[in-house]
C-alpha cells in the first residue's frame, strides 16, 4: 500500500532545516503508527514537489532515515516503511488541540449507559462459544451469496446500486417478502404494508419513534430483549415490566393503562418459550379491549425445527392492530442488518419518512442481493442446514445438560438456537461467566434480560450456533466444574 503524498505537509512554524523537518515527519508518522511497516513512501520527486521544496533535500531525508532502519530501499521500486521499524501496536495520536468543551452541559440527552451486553470481539478464539446471535461460518453459503452479490453489481442492476431511493425499497426484495415470506407466516400485505429496516433494532427504534411519547405506556416482557429497554427510554415513555411464565406474556397481567405491547411469541427472548394458540387469541383480546397495539418481533420462526411454527399473531389480527417485525439478520448472518416492518398504511407511511430523514434506505446493493439470493432459492437451502445442524446441536446440549445435572429454565418446544438455564441461587452468572472465559467457555450471563435492577442474578443463556456440535459435552462439563468451583466476591 502506497502512503498518499496528501499525508505530508511541513508546519509553517516548523524548526531546524527543512531536510530535518521532513526526516523527523516521516518519523513521527512511524513512531505513531500512522505509516505502517511494508507502506511505501512517495518517490522523492512527487513529494519534493508536493512540499515545494528541492528533491536532493527529500534525497537527503530519506536516505537519514534508511541509514536509521526507519526506512528500506527496494531497487528501483523505492522507499518503504522498514520491517524493522518500531512501530507501535496501535495507532493511538495524541490531540492537535486540548478539548476545553464542557460536554456534561453541551450534551442534552445521553445514549450511554445502557443494559446491553458486549459479546467478546474475539469470541471465534474461544473453544467453547455458548454464545446467541453469532453465525458459523461452516452453515453459511458463501458461494451463492457471492453469486447474489455480483449479478447485483452487474450492469442491468446499475440503478439499485447507484440510485438513491430516497424513502423507496428495493422493490425485488419487498415483493419477494410480499408474496413468499409473509405468507408463510399467514400475513398478506400489499407493498405500501411493508418497510425495509436495518434489522429488528431499527424496526423496534422506528416503532417506538413514531408511537410512543412521554404520554403513553408501553408494556414489555421480562425478562425480555435487553436493547428494547434503551430504545424505550429515549421516548421517556412509561415501562411496564410483564414478568413471562412459561407460555410467554401473560395478556391477564397487562397494565390498563397500556398503549403499546411488546412481544416475542414464536421464541420469547430469553426464555424462548412458545405462546400457544390460546393465549394468542387471549393477548388479541386484551390488546383490543385496552385498545392498544400489538409489536410483534418474530424473530427465529424459521428456525422450527422441532415442530410447525405456529401462526403469526399478525396473521390473526382483524383489526389492523399488530405491527409485524421480521428479520434476516438471525436467519442468514448477523452483520447483514436487513429486517422489515408489516403494518398499516398510515403506520408505515410515517415509518418511512422517519427512515428517510434519518438514513434514507438501506443500501441498494445490500437490498438487492438479499433479493437474488432469497429468489432463487438459496435461502429456503440455507434454513434446511442450518435446521439441520441446530437440530443435531440442540440434541446434544440437551444429552450433556442432563448428563451433567444442569438445570434448565426454559427450552422451547419449537427449536431455536438456545437454552434458557439457572444456576443455584447464590451463584451470580456475570462472575461465573468471567472464571468461565479462563477455560475458554463462554456463556452469556441473564441478568440484563431482567428489567429490575435488582432482579436475579442466576440465569445464563447457552446459544448453540456457534458452537461444533463436538465440542459441546465439554464445554457443558466444564460449565458444571465452574459451578462446582465457584467461588464469589469476597
Amino acid at each position: 500500500m502506497a502512503i498518499s503524498v496528501e499525508t505530508f505537509f511541513l508546519a509553517a512554524d516548523g524548526q531546524g532545516t527543512l531536510q530535518a523537518q521532513i526526516q523527523q515527519m516521516i518519523a513521527q508518522g512511524i513512531l505513531s503508527g500512522r505509516f505502517h511497516r511494508g507502506e511505501k513512501l512517495p518517490s522523492s520527486r512527487s513529494l519534493a514537489a508536493h512540499l515545494g521544496v528541492s528533491r536532493i533535500t527529500v534525497t537527503l531525508a530519506y536516505t537519514e532515515l534508511l541509514a536509521n532502519d526507519y526506512l528500506s530501499s527496494r531497487g528501483r521500486s523505492g522507499y518503504f516503511v522498514s520491517d524493522n521499524a518500531p512501530v507501535p501496536p496501535v495507532y493511538d495520536p495524541r490531540p492537535a488541540s486540548e478539548d476545553r468543551v464542557d460536554w456534561t452541559r453541551a450534551i442534552t440527552r445521553t445514549f450511554t449507559g445502557g443494559d446491553t451486553p458486549v459479546k467478546p470481539s474475539d469470541w471465534e478464539n474461544y473453544r467453547y462459544p455458548f454464545i446467541y446471535g453469532q453465525v458459523d461460518p461452516t452453515l453459511f453459503d458463501h458461494a451463492n451469496w457471492r453469486l447474489s452479490a455480483m449479478r447485483a453489481l452487474g450492469a442491468k442492476d446499475f440503478s439499485s446500486l447507484t440510485s438513491d431511493y430516497y424513502d423507496r425499497d428495493d422493490p425485488l426484495l419487498v415483493e419477494f417478502i410480499s408474496r413468499h415470506t409473509l405468507p408463510r407466516r399467514g400475513i398478506t400485505a400489499r407493498p405500501s404494508e411493508v418497510l425495509i429496516t436495518m434489522g429488528a433494532q431499527n424496526a423496534l427504534w422506528l416503532t417506538a419513534q413514531v408511537l410512543l411519547n412521554s404520554r403513553r405506556r408501553a408494556a414489555i416482557e421480562d425478562p425480555g430483549y435487553h436493547a428494547l429497554r434503551d430504545v424505550l427510554a429515549h421516548t421517556r415513555c412509561s415501562i411496564s415490566p410483564v414478568r413471562v411464565d412459561a407460555d410467554g406474556l401473560p395478556p391477564d397481567a397487562i397494565p390498563a393503562d397500556t398503549d403499546i405491547i411488546f412481544s416475542t411469541p414464536s421464541h420469547q427472548s430469553p426464555t424462548t418459550a412458545t405462546m400457544p394458540m390460546a393465549r394468542r387469541k387471549a393477548l388479541l383480546e386484551k390488546a383490543s379491549a385496552l385498545n392498544a397495539l400489538i409489536i410483534e418481533d418474530d424473530y427465529e420462526f424459521e428456525l422450527s425445527f422441532l415442530g410447525a411454527p405456529s401462526p403469526a399473531l399478525k396473521s390473526m389480527d382483524r383489526d389492523g392492530r399488530v405491527i409485524y417485525v421480521g428479520s434476516f439478520s438471525k436467519s442468514l448472518f448477523p452483520g447483514l442488518r436487513l429486517g422489515y416492518l408489516v403494518g398499516s398504511e398510515p403506520f408505515i407511511r410515517e415509518a418511512r419518512a422517519l427512515r428517510a430523514s434519518v438514513l434514507r434506505h438501506p443500501p441498494g446493493h445490500v437490498q438487492r442481493t438479499a433479493a437474488y439470493f432469497l429468489s432463487l432459492g438459496h435461502y429456503d437451502a440455507q434454513i434446511r442446514r442450518m435446521s439441520k445442524a441446530l437440530h443435531a446441536r440442540r440434541k446434544q446440549l440437551e444429552e450433556s445438560v442432563v448428563r451433567h445435572g444442569l438445570t434448565v429454565a426454559g427450552h422451547g418446544g419449537y427449536g431455536g438456537s438456545a437454552l434458557w438455564m439457572q444456576a443455584p441461587p447464590h451463584v451470580d452468572t456475570e462472575l461465573l461467566a468471567s472464571q468461565l472465559r479462563r477455560k475458554a467457555v463462554l456463556i452469556e450471563p441473564g441478568a440484563p434480560f431482567f428489567s429490575a435492577k435488582s432482579g436475579p442474578a442466576n440465569f445464563y443463556r447457552l446459544g448453540y450456533s456457534s458452537i461444533h456440535v463436538d465440542r459441546i459435552d465439554e464445554g457443558v462439563r466444564l460449565i458444571r466444574e465452574g459451578l462446582e468451583k465457584y467461588e464469589p466476591m469476597a
